[in-house]
């Protein structure tokens, strides 16, 4: 597939289009049940909707402010900044040969041309002319890779930058993520990171000249693998392969050199393109050329790319924006309209027989489904009573894995850290005074590396517990919400006289809302209410190791404790030893200090990781409680409503029949133009 930018907007358009048709609808549909609840209160009582009133309005919201959200990550000079200025079609970043974006800076559009710097110590937001913006906040190479030793932050006092601008890739809803470069420092790096997750795709940049080189090897086993991410890897400056070669014009030796590269990439990468067991190698790695990209598009907006891979990434970001995001997108809302649908049906079908009944036969029947109601509530404090016994057991097999990793790293520790060690010269370097500051400093910065590694090993086989928890909740929220169900079809049936008879098909569709709402974490792909109620809340499980890392600070904490390892190395009197046995020696000596420490630290780390964890279960447990908590205030105030209106007027039965059949009748229209748009999107 190939695709040139003017297509790719066309596409995104209308996604735009279709949002926004579809938040017109939800707000539609909103204001309509508003209004059969407004009228209610004067005629037979309101059927007790704000709960899906609320939440229409929110997806509607939501909709209407979407986004997609990219987030760039790679290596410094790995041409990241180049690559988003082709992008973008215009020469907008700070992309010179020497200088490196330092600030994280998150592009998204304005009528008007602005740069606004944030800070992270409660300073107000600083807007900047694009001039200072390159000029001041870039840094040349030499001054990062110092600070990296020094483990240091060029800018330790900003947050991140955001660059506004009229652009049309921007206009058309998408919002781009510039992150410094990986291997800048750790907590630059922490910072970049934290994004992943509010992102719906990476575009991780690598480098032709330097295949796949263990810094960005590190980063994807450590942070990208097994985490479900979305990625697209650029290999950039394609074009230079050929620049390499000693005779550039003959096509043998440019084949076999482009050969040998894409098996070095495919060799590397290929396991980070499976998707449910297929392999989307071909639609995720694409050779590019952003240099010569930009200079076209400098030149021309609309100029062919053939050529710089530009045409083949686009298809591909296509497909997935446009289609498999998007879709995914106006699924969850179309879904959340379909429960709304279900539960206004549900609340007529019940008001209408109830019409018929005088005051006192309607009263005796709302005391004869109090029991019915006790079991809701019932049902709700057992699967709160689950949540909480698995937060707890979790909380504390997770912390208590956390210590067991931390007092286990002893025994392979000397052969884990060997290759984390400055190299044999800097090494030995260490025996020259005027060198001793920079082995420090490389030394220090490699056991950084080891401690962070192994940290994000651990973190992996958390969040893999985590998922295992959510998914038992799942299994839980179905098993409650198919009992919820039954009950309140009892409700029903005493109320009116009438038996509820449901296939075993539709057991599914009728479960409420808040059992979906529950089940969607482990189950966005079925289409469901839960992917717009997980948005709507903020609660997102995926970040939790990821705030762990932040939580323990593990890296920094060893770092300080252990100080110079020079002077761990000048107790040895290794003076005259070999590199290797020197190393050996060294090992040993940063293992029988680091031994020292590891208990008390896995002490102290115990209590804020059980917390971080058990945050996460509260989270999860509070967004459930109150939303049954909700349905059932809902649904008794919906029969309580009756009665008030009963004992204040005389209600004119076939008057009211009519007015909540018409207003049913204009909210099918709407939700049959919902399925329209969606229907539309899918082509």
């Amino acid at each position: 597939m190939r695709i040139e930018t003017m297509n790719f907007l066309s596409d995104l358009d209308r996604v735009v289009q279709s949002r926004a048709a579809m938040a017109n609808e939800i707000h539609a549909i909103a204001t309509a049940l508003n209004q059969v609840e407004t009228e209610s209160e004067g005629a037979s009582g309101q059927l007790g909707l704000e709960c899906e009133i609320e939440d229409l309005k929110n997806a509607g919201e939501a909709l209407k402010a979407g986004v997609f959200r990219l987030l760039v990550l790679g290596d410094m000079k790995r041409g990241k900044s180049t690559f988003l200025n082709a992008l973008l079609g215009e020469n907008l970043l700070p992309s010179d040969v020497n200088p490196c974006t330092a600030l994280l800076t998150v592009l998204k559009y304005g009528a008007e041309k602005r740069v606004t710097i944030h800070f992270n110590d409660g300073k107000s937001p600083l807007e900047v002319d694009f001039r200072t913006f390159k000029t001041q906040y870039t840094i040349a190479p030499e001054e990062a890779k110092a600070l990296e030793q020094n483990n240091q932050q060029a800018f330790p006092d900003i947050s991140h930058a955001v660059v506004e601008y009229p652009l049309a890739l921007l206009e058309k809803g998408v919002e781009i993520v510039d992150s410094p470069g990986l291997n800048d420092t750790e907590a630059r790096n922490e910072l970049s990171l934290s994004y992943i997750h509010n992102c719906h795709a990476i575009l991780f940049v690598m480098r032709s000249t330097q295949p796949c080189t263990l810094a960005e090897r590190r980063y994807l086993e450590n942070y990208i693998k097994e985490r479900g991410l979305s990625v697209f890897f650029l290999v950039n400056a394609w074009d230079q392969v050929k620049e390499s070669l000693i005779d550039p014009d003959d096509p043998e030796e440019l084949a076999e050199a482009e050969s040998k590269l894409r098996r070095v990439f495919r060799s590397n990468l290929a396991e980070y393109c499976q998707v449910e067991g297929h392999d989307l190698y071909d639609e995720r790695v694409f050779e590019i050329s952003a240099i010569q990209a930009l200079r076209r598009r400098i030149k021309d907006q609309n100029a062919a790319l053939n050529g710089t891979g530009f045409p083949e990434f686009l298809a591909a970001l296509n497909v997935f924006l446009t289609q498999e995001r998007a879709v995914s997108e106006l699924r969850k809302a179309r879904a959340l309209v379909w429960q709304t649908q279900r539960r206004v049906r549900e609340a007529i079908d019940l008001r209408i027989p109830l019409l018929d009944q005088d005051l006192n036969e309607l009263k005796q029947r709302i005391e004869s489904v109090e029991p019915e109601f006790q079991k809701l509530s019932e049902i709700r404090d057992r699967f709160r009573s689950e949540i909480r016994q698995l937060e707890d057991k979790k909380a504390r097999a997770i912390a208590d894995s956390f210590r067991s990793y931390l007092m286990g790293m002893e025994a392979t520790f000397e052969q884990d850290f060997l290759k984390y060690q400055p190299n044999e010269l800097q090494f030995l370097d260490f025996f020259s005074e005027s060198k001793r500051e920079c082995f420090n400093a490389k030394s220090k910065q490699g056991f950084q590396q080891y401690v962070s590694d192994k940290f994000a090993a651990w973190a992996l086989t958390a969040d893999q517990e985590l998922k295992a928890a959510f998914s038992e909740l799942s299994c839980s929220a179905e098993k409650h919400g198919a009992t919820y169900s039954e009950v309140t079809a009892q409700i029903s049936e005493k109320m009116t006289g009438i038996q509820a008879r449901l296939k075993s098909s539709e057991k599914d569709e009728t479960a409420p809302s808040w059992a979906k709402w529950a089940m969607g974490l482990f189950s966005l792909s079925r289409g469901n209410l839960a992917g717009a109620a997980l948005a709507i809340s903020g609660f997102d499980f995926g970040t939790v190791t990821l705030n762990l890392v932040a939580t323990v600070g593990v890296a920094f904490l060893f770092g300080s404790i252990l100080g110079p390892f020079g002077v761990l190395l000048a107790g040895l009197a290794i003076g005259a030893f070999q590199a290797d046995d020197a190393r050996q020696r060294f090992a040993k000596a940063v293992k029988k200090e680091l031994m020292q420490h590891l208990p008390s630290i896995a002490q102290e780390q115990w209590q804020p990781i059980y917390n971080s964890v058990q945050e996460c279960f509260e989270t999860y447990e509070n967004g459930i409680i109150q939303r049954i908590d909700d349905d059932i205030r809902s649904r008794k105030s919906e029969l309580d409503n009756l009665v008030r209106q009963k004992e204040s007027r005389q209600i004119d039965r076939d008057v009211e029949v009519d007015r909540l059949i018409k207003g049913r009748s204009n909210l099918d229209q709407h939700y049959d133009r919902v399925e329209s748009i969606y229907q539309s999107l899918l082509g």
